[in-house]
């Protein structure tokens, strides 16, 4: 496969009519990831109540792969409960590092990601929305997260 294949119709569509959520005003915690191979960065916040993420925002600079993957968690994340976004995020490290199965359901527009796999150098920022969320998630479980939430 040409790298120029790896941008698909799909893939060109979600990224270029991706909604851009903006970034929250008082968001529970927020993280920043930057791919240092390609310069994408983005920056997450998110809220979370009773396990279920209630609110999300983002600020995006990425390539169409990076764009995509964003798109479709800004699209699909508010509703879902933590554990099941966690475990979406596993599903696709696993669909590019591991011959894993992308993930179904409301996520299922990350299957048009797969073919990322062959191109290593493009999973960091396929995975950078994934991963910033992941790390925001964790500031809320940190003891300090809990202590101020008493």
């Amino acid at each position: 496969m040409e790298l120029s294949d790896l941008y698909s119709e799909k893939i060109l569509d979600l990224a270029g009519n991706a909604r851009q959520p903006g970034r929250l005003g008082a968001p529970d915690a927020s993280a920043r990831k930057v791919s240092r191979v390609c310069g994408s960065v983005i920056e997450v916040d998110v809220v979370v109540r009773d396990g279920v993420i209630a609110g999300y925002g983002h600020e995006i600079s990425a390539c169409a792969l990076g764009q995509t993957s964003a798109a479709v968690v800004a699209r699909e994340v508010v509703g879902t409960p933590v554990d099941e976004f966690l475990s979406v995020r596993q599903a696709m490290h696993d669909m590019l590092k591991a011959e894993g199965s992308p993930p179904t359901g409301k996520w299922s527009d990350l299957k048009y990601l797969e073919p990322v796999r062959e191109y290593p150098a493009r999973h960091v920022s396929t995975l950078l929305v994934f991963d910033a969320i992941a790390a925001a998630l964790e500031k809320l479980e940190s003891p300090q997260a809990v202590e101020a939430s008493r």
